[in-house]
């Protein structure tokens, strides 16, 4: 069997509380629509997506609440830090992502912010569905019991 190679990608950002939070069905990459200050600003690896979420307005697809800070150098130039952001997907993905959040309630999400090997700015979206309570319990119990474990078979290879 032929071994796929391993995509490296420059990870500008990351939505660590998004896997916490929700439950995750289905990721895509998506590109982004930037003006030219964020794109150096992204370069100098400045991004948050911690609270940023994507939805659908005039039937196109927009991340809200991203905040990429302005560059250091662009003057008057320069971009507003949390301003709406395009996301490029193609029609049948939009298609289903909007199906998905208009029947089923769900959230999209994004995951990470990253350049591909092709020096384009992606963003990975998830489609989501929240958790309750005792779902978030409960991934907080299976964590501790796995720092636990490894910490048990550390002290017994000893």
């Amino acid at each position: 069997m032929v071994k796929k190679p391993v995509i490296k990608r420059k990870i500008l950002a990351e939505n660590r509380k998004a896997r916490f939070n929700y439950e995750i069905l289905d990721s895509i990459e998506a590109g982004l629509a930037l003006v030219g200050t964020e794109v150096k600003s992204l370069r100098a690896a400045h991004a948050n997506i911690a609270e940023s979420y994507a939805s659908f307005e005039q039937e196109e697809l927009w991340l809200v609440n991203a905040h990429i800070p302005e560059y250091g150098a662009g003057n008057r130039f320069n971009h507003e830090p949390r301003r709406l952001r395009k996301l490029l997907l193609h029609g049948k993905e939009m298609d289903r992502l909007a199906k998905a959040v208009a029947r089923e309630g769900m959230t999209i999400v994004p995951l990470r912010l990253y350049f591909n090997p092709r020096g384009r700015a992606k963003i990975e979206i998830a489609l989501a569905r929240g958790k309750k309570l005792h779902d978030k319990r409960q991934t907080e119990k299976k964590r501790d019991w796995g720092r636990e474990k490894a910490r048990l078979l550390r002290q017994n290879n000893k």
